[in-house]
């Protein structure tokens, strides 16, 4: 290890919070004898905790489930498992879990009305009476790999390669099948699969003939579809046995078929030295799911431990001469065998109380681990091991050198000998017993012995002082593996400081920009929701955080209402109405509504009366936003008013004008529909006036590379309009009440489950409050456009990631507005999960 002057010793990592139980007198949670936790890609964790009841005394074995931004609002479950819960696992889109226990029963929980904090247990699966000792989802087949050394590159897909690999069983027509695979205490492996039906097919088979007992296993994937087990007895002096696991489905039933692989004895049981010093093996675990060539070991005594990683390799035969003579052809080509092969030990070590492996699939090709060494780029590179005496080491993954180190509240660095006696007889020391790292290797999570959750922050860089443009590269390269991937990206934003983020954002859209159209097209919505994210973590940028909201939006309404238009002859060949709008828009520059009008066949337009009725909210709303816009040109000079990078966005304008003509076509159709503008006088046409102003806006920066400045005389009539029309008010979207931002200055949160804390010296929030409604103004619904009411009764949703407000049961039952609706049933527009709001939102 580095000695403790070293810069990889420090700084590498830090607390950001912690969250403990409230101490009740009757009923407490005390952490359950195999404390397990699992991490998602969508950064919800879910932990388990026995609730312990004093006058019943009975355990109920609870699953909690928190999403990492609100880790207050803890959602507790009584699992219903009658046993303690040995296994927890999330699927690989992170919204389903499965929870095993020590009684042989599986469930599989999804969310409810796709709520983040509200889930239940649907499907599940059972080995009656047989303790899970492993658990994992099928793999479905997608493998990336990321390659630091073509981070530069400028092509998504080159940085981000897509590795073939087969899912473990498919459907008709290849695509992956659902489903899970468990192995017992017994030696069964047992597996279910989900059929698109709903059913579950499930079977269960001995691992191999001669049935023991399996202490500790793992499962692993391999490119070929099949699936890889590792098991021990538990005890370092019987051999860690591997098998290879095939599942198919023959006349609609599972049918499982297993082998054995080449075996291995850990090294540290054959050291004379330390022949019977470690008789316990602690850990077995593969080094990814999709990694079955490599395995890391921990032999346990009661005091300290050693980890191995080994790893499995082709090898030639060596064979002998006279086979040689009497066939040449065997001489040419020698058998290959496999065999496993150490890669790297560690010294001995304090007793290892819980590991955590790298998620993200970096690239492990002698050049990328040169050039992650040269840039100092570690993210996925190091495995946390976690220790008795409460601290955290960080190894590499493959040379098991210690890369940092984190000292727990208790494990406060050695001074001499004599502190160190005291503290071993004062009694067991707080360590994690469960630690899982984030899908970007940027945080980690741990549960220590007291059930409280820790938040630890992880340097990309493990410490080393790196300067801004190489710690933004860092970020960047994770932000795009974020957004090809879908994951959700707040580990990331916990190293985000307030002096990165308008490069970070600037830098973002150059790649993107880079990208070809049709990936920019799907990115679209993703890289202004994650612009948003970091606009938020930043005093100067916050009131951008409104307007890339606002473009979400804008970008969801255009796509809907254009939707909403059916050509009139359903043969026709060209382009669908809605890219046509889009085309004569664009082409004809004229300033004067009606005359755009004239060019596009009306009839498209035609909907029924009930439908544009229903569509009112959405079209006022776009209304608003352009007088609003508009009015705000004249001072255009401050960057800190929302709406302020509306008014150089071509592409924007370009929309709001597209839906201003569709709108005006409606609104001959049915009149109640239009927006209701207040005017000072009756015989005004307001539709027209915007219009016009809106053209000679757009004209300035419609060609991204020549943007003009609007010329004086319509920054006047801009002038004239608060006095023509009313300026309405702006629902912006509310300050989030996450924890990201009041994470920066790098103190310690406390934090309690089921107490939301007040908003701690948050100094960017006290800027936002000028454009957020105060408490006890009546409320709104950001995505229909509503109004709630000053105390609204009705049950609400708010995303986990921007805020955003919307009521959790539709009241229309129009189809279009149904439609609209759908856009965010399952994720915010923002692509944040949603969660059930308490009644009292106010």
């Amino acid at each position: 290890s580095p000695p403790r002057g070293s810069p990889r010793a420090g700084g590498a990592m830090d607390l950001g919070y912690v969250c403990e139980w409230e101490k009740k007198p009757k009923s407490n949670h005390c952490p359950s004898i195999p404390l397990v936790c699992a991490w998602s890609c969508r950064n919800l964790i879910a932990f388990t905790t026995d609730l312990k009841n004093e006058e019943e005394k009975d355990l109920t074995h609870m699953v909690h489930i928190i999403d990492t931004e609100h880790p207050w609002d803890v959602y507790s479950v009584n699992s219903g498992h009658a046993e303690v819960i040995t296994c927890l696992e999330w699927d690989q889109s992170g919204s389903r879990l499965l929870s095993a226990d020590a009684d042989g029963h599986i469930k599989c929980w999804s969310m409810t009305d796709h709520l983040a904090n509200s889930w239940e247990s649907t499907v599940g699966s059972v080995v009656e009476g047989d303790p899970v000792v492993a658990l994992s989802w099928l793999h479905n087949g997608v493998k990336l790999a990321l390659h630091v050394e073509k981070s530069g590159a400028s092509n998504f897909g080159e940085k981000f390669s897509r590795v073939k690999f087969s899912p473990s069983l498919t459907l008709f027509g290849g695509k992956p099948m659902e489903g899970w695979i468990a192995v017992t205490i017994s030696g069964l492996v047992t597996v279910s699969l989900l059929k698109p039906n709903g059913q579950v097919l499930t079977s269960t088979e001995s691992l191999c003939r001669l049935r023991c007992r399996v202490a500790l296993a793992d499962v692993a994937f391999t490119g070929g579809g099949n699936i890889v087990v590792a098991t021990s007895d538990g005890s370092s002096t019987s051999p860690v046995q591997f098998y290879k696991v095939c599942v198919s489905v023959v006349n609609e039933k599972c049918k499982i078929d297993t082998e054995i692989l080449p075996s291995l004895f850990m090294r540290c049981t054959t050291d004379p030295a330390r022949k019977d010093k470690y008789p316990a093996i602690t850990h077995l675990k593969f080094l990814a799911r999709d990694m079955s060539e490599q395995v890391l070991l921990c032999a346990s005594n009661q005091n300290s431990s050693i980890v191995e990683c080994w790893s499995l390799r082709k090898e030639g035969l060596p064979v002998n001469n006279i086979f040689q003579q009497i066939s040449p052809v065997v001489g040419d080509k020698q058998p290959m065998i496999l065999k496993w092969r150490i890669l790297s030990a560690t010294n001995d070590l304090d007793r290892v109380s819980a590991v955590a492996l790298p998620k993200l699939p970096i690239s492990l090709t002698n050049t990328d681990l040169k050039v992650a060494n040269d840039t100092k780029f570690f993210p996925g590179l190091g495995l946390a091991l976690a220790f008795h005496d409460g601290s955290v080491h960080i190894v590499h993954r493959l040379s098991l050198q210690m890369m940092a180190v984190f000292y727990g509240s208790s494990s406060q660095r050695p001074v001499d000998e004599q502190t160190i006696k005291r503290q071993r007889t004062a009694g067991p020391l707080v360590h994690f017993k469960a630690m899982q790292l984030s899908w970007t290797s940027l945080a980690l999570a741990g549960i220590d012995s007291h059930g409280k959750l820790s938040m630890l922050r992880i340097s990309p860089s493990m410490g080393h002082v790196l300067d801004m443009n190489m710690s933004l590269r860092h970020l960047l390269f994770l932000l795009e593996y974020c957004m090809v991937t879908g994951y959700d990206w707040w580990d990331i934003l916990l190293h985000v400081q307030p002096n990165m983020v308008q490069n970070l954002v600037e830098k973002l859209h150059e790649e993107y920009m880079r990208q070809n159209a049709a990936l920019q097209q799907v990115l679209s919505t993703r890289i202004v929701a994650m612009k948003a994210s970091l606009c938020k973590l930043s005093s100067s940028t916050i009131a951008r955080v409104c307007d890339y909201h606002a473009k979400l939006f804008l970008i969801a309404i255009s796509c809907t209402l254009k939707s909403l238009l059916r050509p009139h002859f359903l043969n026709t060949p060209d382009k669908s109405p809605g890219d046509r709008l889009t085309e004569i828009c664009s082409k004809i520059t004229d300033i004067d509504i009606d005359k755009v009008m004239i060019n596009l066949k009306t009839e498209e337009f035609v909907l029924e009366m009930t439908t544009l009725q229903s569509l009112q909210q959405l079209i006022q709303w776009v209304g608003d936003f352009v007088l609003y816009l508009l009015a705000s040109l004249p001072n255009q000079g401050s960057p800190a008013r929302p709406g302020h990078s509306f008014l150089r966005d071509g592409a924007s304008l370009g929309m709001f004008r597209e839906l201003m003509v569709v709108i005006r076509i409606w609104g001959l159709l049915k009149p109640s529909c239009l927006p209701v503008y207040t005017a000072t006088s009756d015989t005004q046409d307001s539709m027209s006036l915007l219009f016009r102003l809106l053209t000679k806006l757009w004209l300035c920066c419609r060609e991204e590379n020549h943007i003009t400045e609007p010329d004086d005389t319509l920054i006047d009539e801009c002038c004239l309009l608060p006095s023509q029309l009313l300026i309405p008010n702006i629902d912006w979207l509310p300050i989030n009440d996450g924890i990201i931002s009041k994470l920066q200055n790098k103190q310690l949160i406390r934090l309690q489950f089921g107490k939301a804390p007040g908003l701690i010296g948050h100094t960017v929030s006290s800027q936002f409050d000028a454009f957020v409604r105060a408490p006890g103004q009546p409320k709104i619904d950001h995505l229909r456009r509503l109004h709630l009411g000053a105390y609204p009764m009705e049950e609400c949703k708010s995303c986990t990631r921007c805020g955003c407000v919307t009521m959790l049961k539709s009241p229309n039952k129009v189809t279009a507005v149904k439609q609209w609706e759908q856009r965010w049933i399952k994720n915010c527009l923002c692509g944040g999960l949603w969660r059930r709001m308490p009644l009292s939102y106010s």
